[in-house]
C-alpha cells in the first residue's frame, strides 16, 4: 500500500505536468521523461508486485496446508524486492534507463530481479512438493504459470551488452528489438498483471463470498486456453509498423481469440457470487472485487477490439490507450488489491475491519476516480485521432500544426488529474483504515498447519480419475505442460526474426550513427524522450502528409534499442532530420514555448549547460561492433576527432543567430574574467542531441512528392 501511494503520487505529478509543463523547471531528475518510467515501475513492480507476493504467500500456505518451504527464502524475497524498488527509485530519475517499456531498469537490476524471482519460484515449488493437500487448486496453477512465464520473458528481453555499471545496449536491434520488447511488454501485462491476479481472484472471491467457485470445468478451460493464447498477442502493439505483416496478422488473430478465455475467467468470478448479492451490497470487500472483475472484463474486451487493424489505426499513439491501460490498472489490479488487503489484514490481526464506513467511502471515491480518469482519456483519444486524420477539400491537413490537437484536449487532462487525485485519496483512506485495524488487533503469531501428512498413493492415473484431476496431483508435470504452452507462441514469433537473413530488407544507404550522434541518441534515451515522441511513421495518408515518408524496417538495423515509442504527446520525430535549423532546436530545448506556442514540453536547459561526457564513447563504439554495427577500426580510433569536427560545424551554425552569439560571447568573457571553467558549445550535450535529431530519417531520400506511393489511404 505504501508503494502504491508512492507510484500513484508520481503519476499524479505527471498528470499535472501536462497542465503545468514547467512545474519542475530546471530540475533534471524531476523531468517528465525521467519520472514516467518511475511511475510505471512503482505501480507495476512495487505496488502490484508486492500485492502478488502478499496474496500468493497468504493463499498458498492455506491451499496447500503447509508452511512456506524456507523462511529465509521468504525473507530474501521480501527484502531483495524492496531493495530493487529503492534502487529503481534512485536510478530512474537520474537517467539510468534502457528506455524499453516496463523493462527500463539497467542490467544489474535485471540480474537482481531474475535472482529474486527464482528465489520466489523455488520457495513456491518447494512448498508445493511438501504440501499436505493432494490436489492443486486452480489458484496454484496460475501461480506456477506466472513464475515460469515471467522468468522466460524477463531473461529473453533483458539480453543486453553492458558498457559500464549502469549502461548497456540491447542485444537486439530495430525490428527484432521491437518484436522481443512487445512480446515481453504485452505478456508482462498478461503474466504479471493478470495471471497472478486471476489466481488471487480464484482464492479470495470464494473466501469473501463464502461460496464455491462457479465452475471447475470452466476454470480448466480458462487456465489452459489463456496461457496458450496470451503469449502470441504481443505484435498487436506494432500494427502498421515496420514489423513484417505475417507477424502483425498473427498477433491480431490470437488477440481476437483471447476474448474467449478472458471472459470465461470473468464469468467464473462473477457467477461465483450467485446467491451472495445481498452480501455484496453491504460488504466493501466484495464491492471492490466485483468492480475489479468487471474492470478486468472491460479491459479484456477492449484489448482484442484494439487489436483489430481498423480500430488500432485510430487508437494507437493516442490517449485512448492510456484510458485502456488505466481501466485495467486502477480497477482490476488496484481494486482487487484493496479488496484482498481488506480481507487479509483483519484475519492476520485476529480482529474486524476497524471501519466499514471508511472502506465504503474508499470504494466510492475510488470508483468515481476511475470514471473521471478513464472517460476523459477516451474522449481525448477520439479527438486526437479525428484531428490527426482530417483533410481539407484541397487535400491538405485540416490541422497541420500538431499543437492544435494538444490544446484541444487540455480540459480532458484537467479531468484526469481530478480523477487521479480522487483515486489516491481513497488509497490514503484505506491505509489509515488498515493501520487502525492492525492497532485494534493482536500481535501476529505463527500457526501450525493442522493437516496430516499425505499418505503415499500410486502416481498412476486410476480408472475413475479424470485426466486433469490426475494432473492436479502431479505439479511437476503440470508445470512442464504449462511451460510448453507458453513457449510455443514465443518461439514461432521470435526465432524467425533472429535467424532468417532477409527478415529485415537491407537498405544500402543506411549507415551507422556517427560517434556524436550516438552520444546524442543516448541523451535522448536518458531523458525518456520516447515517452512522448514516436519514431515510426505509419503508411497512412495523414501520417505521410504530416511527417514524411513512412518508416522502413531497414532504417532501424543499427538501433540498439529501438525507439518507436507508444504514445504521441508530441509529434513523430522519425523524419525530423533537416526539418528545423540547429538554432531552432537550441531554442526549443531552452524554452519550448518560444518556438512552439502552446507546447506542453518542459524545458531542457541542462542540455545547454552540461558538458558532454565522452569518456565512454570508445567503449560504446566497441560494444556496437560486438553487436554487429560495422564501425571500422579507423572509425573508432578517430572517434573523438570526428566528434569535435561535427560539433564544431553545429557550433558555427549556431553563431548565425545574433542573440546566441551575443549571449555565448558574454558568457565566455565572464568565465575568462572570473577564472571560471568555460565549456565550448561543441562540447556540450545540446550539440550531441541536435546532431542526433538532425540525422533522424535522412538515410533514405525521397526525390519528390510524386514518387510517394499512392496506395496509402487509411
Amino acid at each position: 500500500m505504501f508503494w502504491g501511494v508512492v507510484g500513484m503520487s508520481v503519476g499524479l505529478l505527471l498528470a499535472f505536468m501536462f497542465l503545468f509543463p514547467n512545474l519542475t523547471d530546471g530540475i533534471s531528475w524531476l523531468s517528465f521523461g525521467r519520472l514516467r518510467p518511475l511511475h510505471t515501475n512503482a505501480v507495476i513492480f512495487a505496488f502490484v508486485g508486492n500485492a502478488i507476493f502478499a496474496g500468493v504467500y497468504y493463499s498458498t500456505q492455506r491451499l496447500l496446508k503447509a508452511r512456506m518451504w524456507k523462511d529465509w527464502m521468504s525473507n530474501l524475497n521480501f527484502w531483495g524486492w524492496q531493495a530493487i524498488i529503492v534502487g529503481a527509485a534512485i536510478t530512474l530519475p537520474l537517467g539510468y534507463t534502457t528506455t524499453k517499456e516496463y523493462a527500463e531498469l539497467e542490467w544489474p537490476f535485471d540480474i537482481a530481479i531474475a535472482l529474486i524471482w527464482v528465489v520466489f519460484g523455488a520457495n513456491l515449488i518447494g512448498t508445493i512438493l511438501k504440501r499436505r493437500q493432494r490436489h492443486l487448486y486452480v489458484a496454484i496453477w496460475f501461480y506456477l504459470a506466472t513464475f515460469v512465464t515471467v522468468a522466460v520473458l524477463h531473461i529473453v528481453n533483458s539480453m543486453e551488452l553492458p558498457i559500464s555499471a549502469l549502461k548497456s545496449y540491447s542485444m537486439y536491434a530495430g525490428v527484432q528489438d521491437a518484436l522481443v520488447q512487445w512480446w515481453y511488454g504485452h505478456n508482462a501485462v498478461a503474466f504479471f498483471l493478470t495471471t497472478p491476479f486471476l489466481g488471487l481472484m480464484y482464492y479470495f472471491v470464494p473466501k469473501a463470498a463464502n461460496r464455491p467457485v462457479y465452475s471447475y470445468r470452466l476454470s480448466i478451460v480458462h487456465f489452459w486456453s489463456l496461457i496458450f493464447i496470451y503469449i502470441w498477442a504481443g505484435p498487436h502493439h506494432l500494427l502498421y509498423s515496420a514489423l513484417p505483416d505475417w507477424a502483425q496478422n498473427l498477433g491480431v488473430a490470437f488477440s481476437v481469440m483471447l476474448i474467449a478465455p478472458s471472459w470465461g475467467g470473468m464469468i467464473n468470478g462473477l457467477l461465483t457470487l450467485r446467491g451472495a448479492w445481498d452480501k455484496v451490497r453491504t460488504d466493501p470487500v466484495l464491492k471492490f472485487m466485483v468492480v475489479a472483475i468487471t474492470g478486468y472484463g472491460m479491459a479484456t474486451f477492449e484489448g482484442p477490439m484494439l487489436s483489430l487493424k481498423n480500430v488500432n489505426a485510430i487508437a494507437h499513439f493516442s490517449d485512448w490507450i492510456i484510458a485502456h491501460v488505466h481501466v485495467g490498472a486502477l480497477a482490476w489490479n488496484g481494486f482487487l488489491t484493496f479488496g484482498m488487503v481488506y480481507w487479509m489484514v483483519p484475519k492476520l490481526f485476529k480482529t474486524k475491519l476497524w471501519s466499514t464506513s471508511l472502506a465504503n467511502v474508499h470504494f466510492w471515491i475510488g470508483t468515481l476516480g476511475i470514471i473521471l480518469y478513464a472517460l476523459p482519456m477516451y474522449v481525448a483519444g477520439f479527438v486526437q485521432a479525428s484531428m490527426w486524420k482530417q483533410f481539407n477539400p484541397d487535400g491538405t491537413l485540416t490541422y497541420g500544426n500538431f499543437l492544435e490537437t494538444v490544446s484541444e484536449i487540455m480540459p480532458m487532462y484537467w479531468m484526469r488529474a481530478i480523477g487521479g487525485s480522487m483515486f489516491i485519496t481513497g488509497a490514503l483512506i484505506g491505509i489509515y483504515n488498515l493501520i487502525m485495524t492492525a492497532r485494534s488487533g493482536v500481535s501476529v503469531t505463527d500457526e501450525l498447519a493442522e493437516a496430516a501428512p499425505l499418505a503415499k498413493v500410486t502416481k498412476k492415473r486410476t480408472s475413475s480419475e479424470g485426466y486433469h484431476t490426475w494432473l492436479e496431483r502431479r505439479p511437476v508435470k503440470l508445470t512442464i505442460f504449462a511451460t510448453i504452452a507458453i513457449l510455443i507462441g514465443g518461439m514461432v514469433q521470435i526465432i524467425p526474426s533472429l535467424i532468417v537473413d532477409d527478415y529485415v530488407p537491407v537498405i544500402s544507404s543506411v549507415k551507422p550513427y556517427t560517434p556524436l550522434e550516438l552520444e546524442g541518441r543516448d541523451l535522448y534515451i536518458r531523458e525518456g524522450c520516447v515517452s512522448c515522441h514516436s519514431q515510426m511513421v505509419r503508411p497512412f495518408r495523414s501520417e505521410v502528409e504530416r511527417y514524411g515518408e513512412y518508416s522502413k524496417a531497414g532504417e532501424f538495423v543499427y538501433d540498439h534499442p529501438f525507439l518507436w515509442g507508444s504514445k504521441r504527446t508530441g509529434p513523430d520525430l522519425h523524419r525530423v532530420g533537416g526539418k528545423y535549423s540547429n538554432n531552432w532546436h537550441l531554442n526549443h530545448f531552452y524554452d519550448p514555448q518560444s518556438t512552439s506556442s502552446g507546447s506542453i514540453m518542459p524545458s531542457y536547459k541542462w542540455f545547454i549547460q552540461n558538458e558532454l561526457d565522452k569518456s565512454a564513447t570508445i567503449d560504446k563504439l566497441n560494444a556496437m561492433v560486438t553487436l554487429g554495427v560495422p564501425y571500422t577500426e579507423e572509425d573508432i580510433a578517430n572517434a573523438l576527432q570526428s566528434m569535435d569536427e561535427q560539433g564544431t560545424k553545429i557550433e558555427k551554425d549556431l553563431y548565425s543567430d545574433p542573440d546566441f552569439a551575443k549571449t555565448y560571447e558574454a558568457d565566455k568573457k565572464y568565465a575568462q574574467e572570473n577564472g571560471v571553467e568555460f565549456v565550448e558549445m561543441r562540447n556540450r550535450e545540446v550539440v550531441a542531441i541536435i546532431s542526433y535529431l538532425q540525422r533522424l530519417g535522412t538515410d533514405i531520400k525521397i526525390k519528390n512528392k510524386e514518387e510517394t506511393p499512392t496506395n496509402l489511404n487509411e
